[in-house]
């Protein structure tokens, strides 16, 4: 047999056949993953979609259209030559068995300028198997999720199931898009500049484990708009590190409120300032505002840091400053906070409590707060043990306009 000689006008068809699949695959910029050769699970197609989007000299966009979609782990890295958009209009849906997941991330977007996430799509975390295998939230001896313990995670969500991450993100637009039922943290934000969410969503049961809303540390320039935030845990937590963080608009409850913290954990924490939450309504939740810290461990800072224009609805603990932050008796209370708190305010917070002591203000004997406004604080309760008090220690607050609940 011999060889078979290839003609130069087969070679030039075959080309002409590649460059159209290529050219099928984006047309004016958009990359559809339906054209990549997805199916019911999109995780490679949506990968090869994002390299090539990634690497156009042009501003993209990797689009994943209607329809309930399988996917699995997956990365999305920059850097991008251009500006670069995703826009999911389908439903995601995470693998069931968290096991699928190591790493703790489900999708994960990392080191990509100029980006925008949008669309009407959601992320569903499928998270109920793994509420169900912790008992964290109960057991300080737990065996929880197959990873680490559910308090070490409190500031180290980097090792936690979350539905989505972003990590050195920054000029970057999340708007419109919902993430449902994750496994643990539904966002986390790390060591991202310039990132605003907007008409975002997060849906949990109250009774999810851990399932924190958004979660922001050593990130500056965030903000969080006209949003929507019902969960199990934190609406929005702020851990060490943050700086310039706007909430502002945002519906939370179910959950635990809006939380700075918690705080002296660990070694090393970086200061966190310029915290400003406003106009936001808070609904049947554990707590309202709260800025809490670990006793008789580290160090740190949190300044510049207010809470003003707060609707609150049957809730526990509207506003609150706990320096003796200790869930389930999993620390130390021989030794004060060692966390300085100065330059807070909590401004025309109105409503109704679930409990009798609307306002605590608890600082550490250590390192008392310095600098605490207290304007136009009108919460009623009208259950057992009211009427509705303040309580204050190792804090002088400057009090000022309405303060319906005495004792500070």
């Amino acid at each position: 047999m011999g060889l078979e000689v290839v003609s130069p006008a087969m070679i030039s068809f075959s080309l002409f056949l590649l460059l159209a699949s290529t050219t099928q695959a984006q047309s004016n910029g958009v990359f559809d993953v339906t054209k990549y050769g997805a199916g019911k699970d999109i995780t490679e197609a949506l990968t090869t979609a994002w390299k090539s989007a990634c690497a156009s000299t042009k501003p993209s966009k990797v689009l994943i259209p209607s329809g309930t979609y399988w996917l699995r782990k997956v990365t999305l890295a920059g850097p991008c030559k251009a500006a670069i958009k995703l826009q999911v209009d389908g439903i995601l849906k995470a693998p069931v068995d968290p096991n699928k997941l190591s790493g703790g991330h489900w999708v994960n977007f990392i080191y990509v300028d100029q980006f925008t996430l949008s669309g009407r799509g959601t992320f569903d975390g499928q998270g109920k198997v793994a509420w169900s295998k912790s008992t964290c939230h109960i057991d300080k001896n737990c065996k929880g999720l197959p990873m680490v313990s559910l308090i070490i995670c409190f500031l180290f969500a980097s090792n936690m199931y979350q539905n989505i991450r972003f990590d050195y993100i920054t000029n970057a637009l999340v708007r419109d898009i919902t993430t449902l039922d994750s496994k643990n943290f539904h966002v986390n934000v790390l060591g991202c500049r310039n990132l605003t969410f907007q008409h975002f969503t997060v849906r949990a049961p109250g009774d999810s484990v851990n399932t924190d809303g958004i979660h922001i540390g050593r990130s500056t320039g965030i903000y969080i708009i006209d949003s929507k935030i019902s969960t199990g845990d934190d609406c929005i937590s702020v851990g060490d590190g943050t700086e310039e963080l706007h909430i502002t608009g945002v519906t939370c409850g179910p959950g635990h409120g809006i939380s700075v913290g918690s705080l002296g954990k660990y070694p090393n924490e970086k200061p966190v300032s310029g915290i400003f939450v406003k106009n936001c309504t808070i609904s049947d939740t554990t707590n309202g505002v709260r800025i809490k810290s670990w006793p008789a461990l580290y160090g740190g800072v949190a300044s510049n840091m207010h809470f003003e224009d707060i609707v609150m609805n049957n809730v526990q603990n509207p506003v609150i400053i706990d320096q003796g932050y200790c869930p389930w008796n999993q620390c130390s209370l021989k030794a004060p906070s060692k966390v300085k708190i100065s330059d807070v305010s909590f401004k025309s917070i109105r409503g109704t409590s679930a409990t009798p002591v609307v306002v605590r203000i608890a600082c550490s004997s250590g390192f008392p707060c310095q600098k605490v406004k207290l304007a136009n604080i009108n919460l009623a309760y009208r259950g057992p043990g009211g009427p509705a008090k303040s309580q204050c220690s190792n804090v002088k607050p400057i009090i000022s306009g309405i303060m319906s609940a005495s004792g500070c």
